[in-house]
């Protein structure tokens, strides 16, 4: 198929929104524990809405699936799963210790250059990205979206010394600046190993096109496998919390919780979540060779919703104007960046 940046940048732009908004429903959730309402949104992002959109969109889907090789492409494919399951289980706790701006801006500015960065380099063809004009210009667009990461950092740091801890914790209850952004470091490096999985899960989005499943919809065919790697890492931990802390009553318990209510906001944030990587995986079908540009594009896409629903929920309430100029400098450098990578990539050959 040819290559077309264009649409690759807004298929990346809409799985962005659906990143950056997953979270919302969950704040309409009602007397469960975190490790509740997680898991069972959970179950919908990375059990159920993969085969359904699977069994939809792809043709003979478990035949595809099973196949690829086993050793070389599907234990790959789910043990970066798990790895990734593990920075999107820390990242859920970035959100309840920073809140939904400046935890997504952590914790994604790490994701994005590990996630960007580290495939080409695997690959060997790291040497790309300084000798010729569209790596250069791949690598200048990753250091750019830094940079504005790095901006939007700074913001909340501003923030954190002009707002009060009551007034932080009136908008994020669990606010604590030091214990989530050791929690966002740490999920943004492990939170890359999505890009790994879609690299290693390559033959799976191959077969499926050869055997008769559309080209940009080549990628849902191994996000059951991929994503079935994160729920593996979260069902443990979900299971560890809850039993640690007798949180297992949540799911049946009508008398303390709206049930029904909590079960559908759960639904509708896990289905959120899964589409994020439905369409950044139809995104990175139209990129061309530097397909592995999409990364960086996808996690600043992020950032920028993640950002503007902060400010709809008045998490920078209380700031000065000066620290929301920065914040919105920041914006500003990220969306420059997503020009330039977009611009790199417009500059391969099409493929």
């Amino acid at each position: 198929m040819t290559a077309s940046p264009f649409l690759g940048v807004l298929f990346h732009a809409i799985g962005g929104l659906a990143a950056g908004s997953f979270y919302i429903p969950y704040k309409k959730v009602r007397n469960w524990s975190w490790e509740t309402y997680w898991l069972v949104g959970g179950i919908f992002s990375w059990l159920i809405a993969p085969w359904v959109f699977a069994f939809i969109l792809v043709h003979e889907p478990i035949e595809t699936i099973m196949s690829a090789d086993v050793t070389k492409v599907l234990l790959p494919t789910y043990g970066f799963g798990v790895l990734w399951g593990i920075g999107g289980l820390t990242f859920g706790l970035s959100m309840r210790y920073l809140g939904l701006s400046l935890g997504y801006a952590v914790a994604l500015g790490f994701c994005a250059a590990f996630g960007t960065i580290i495939p080409p380099v695997v690959k060997g063809e790291a040497v790309d990205l300084v000798t010729t004009v569209p790596g250069a210009m791949t690598l200048l667009g990753v250091i750019v979206c830094l940079v504005g990461i790095g901006i939007c950092g700074k913001a909340g740091m501003m923030k954190e010394r002009e707002v009060t801890t009551a007034e932080a914790q009136a908008t994020i209850a669990e606010f604590s600046l030091v214990k989530g952004l050791w929690v966002a470091v740490f999920a943004g490096i492990m939170s890359a190993c999505m890009s790994y999985g879609f690299a290693a899960g390559a033959p799976i989005g191959k077969a499926a096109a050869e055997s008769g499943t559309m080209d940009q919809l080549r990628n849902v065919a191994m996000l059951p496998v991929v994503l079935l790697g994160g729920l593996t890492t979260n069902l443990i931990w979900c299971l560890i919390l809850s039993t640690a802390n007798h949180s297992g009553k949540d799911y049946v318990n009508a008398k303390s919780a709206p049930l029904p209510m909590n079960y559908l906001f759960c639904a509708a944030a896990g289905v959120m979540w899964y589409l994020q990587f439905f369409f950044y995986g139809i995104g990175t079908t139209w990129m061309g060779k530097l397909n592995y540009t999409s990364w960086t594009i996808h996690m600043a896409f992020i950032i920028i919703f993640s950002t503007l629903w902060g400010l709809q929920f008045r998490e920078w309430k209380g700031t000065s104007a000066r620290t929301r100029r920065m914040l919105s400098a920041g914006l500003a450098t990220l969306i420059f960046s997503i020009l330039i990578i977009g611009l790199g990539a417009k500059l391969v050959a099409p493929s």
